[in-house]
């Protein structure tokens, strides 16, 4: 019943994600603001709304393990599991400077991740996050790297738009409870930790989008986008959705990432970049060894 759950949860808040960003959209747009800002708002919030929604109610109701697990567990899950699959449908070839630049910037947010097991997450390190994602967004923009002019024409009148922002609120609000609460009952049931859970079960849910986005942009043969789309999406997800957690409480590394997932994180960070670097591609091997990795990791981390 509580994975039942949890998978409405999880509906829930991409529902209330999508929601939420169209109403807001169309309101900026009634308020003339420009779209290079609107843009910037659906390339930061669209990503991750889901999971900064859920990490907000984890710290918020003292269970935090859930939160850093579920971010770590996604990086990990986007980077072997859902770029293993893209890559086994279509290999892609076509690395740019712009891919390497953020496993570069990835490897050194893992770093700083290990550097903050000796520290605690508080509103310093939410606006140092926040500060460094907005620099990072506005020279990838300025590079040509985001494009914010393909953004979505509909509007609504402003009282619709006000609508959509309230329901999507709510949608967020009620499915980050159940997706929280479930993922807490399961972790009390099967008897393993939070952070466990986080690590796998929630990060798995959070990283499906990523992963349905990745198999569609094989099938229509333009994976090119798909390394940069998961690169960035875990940057979001350190930066973004840790960053502005935490501003809702102090809390600190657990020690079951601290010892292991941190480390492994940043090895398969590696492993890509040497990829790019030396073989210029990431093709079926990577594929095959990556969901072989991710699968062995899921079992080690339960056992």
């Amino acid at each position: 019943m509580d994975i039942l759950i949890l998978i409405l949860g999880l509906a829930i808040l991409v529902v209330g994600a999508e929601i939420l960003i169209r109403g807001s959209v169309s309101f900026g747009k009634k308020l003339n603001i420009s779209l290079f800002a609107i843009g910037v708002v659906i390339v930061a919030a669209g990503t991750s709304l889901p999971e900064l929604a859920s990490s907000i109610n984890a710290v918020l109701n003292n269970h935090s393990d859930l939160a850093l697990g579920a971010v770590v567990g996604s990086n990990i899950a986007n980077l072997i599991l859902v770029m293993a699959a893209t890559t086994i449908i279509v290999p892609i070839t076509n690395i740019n400077n712009n891919q390497i630049n953020q496993a570069w910037i990835n490897i050194a947010l893992g770093i700083c991740l290990i550097i903050m097991c000796y520290f605690y997450f508080n509103y310093l390190f939410g606006i140092i996050s926040l500060i460094a994602l907005t620099l990072i967004m506005y020279f990838q923009i300025k590079k040509g790297s985001i494009i914010v002019d393909d953004i979505d024409k509909d509007e609504y009148s402003i009282f619709i738009s006000l609508i959509l922002i309230i329901f999507g609120i709510i949608f967020l609000i009620y499915g980050s409870d159940l997706f929280v609460n479930s993922a807490i009952n399961l972790a009390k049931k099967l008897q393993v930790s939070e952070a466990v859970i986080g690590l796998s079960l929630i990060a798995f849910g959070t990283s499906l989008p990523e992963l349905v986005i990745g198999i569609m942009s094989a099938l229509k043969r333009k994976v090119d986008f798909a390394l940069g789309n998961i690169l960035g999406s875990n940057i979001y997800n350190v930066l973004g959705v840790l960053g502005i957690s935490s501003f809702f409480g102090n809390f600190g590394m657990p020690e079951i990432l601290a010892r292991q997932d941190l480390y492994f994180m940043l090895l398969i960070t590696f492993v890509i970049l040497v990829f790019m670097l030396i073989f210029k591609k990431l093709g079926r091997l990577y594929g095959s060894v990556g969901i072989t990795l991710y699968l062995a990791y899921i079992y080690y981390i339960f056992i």
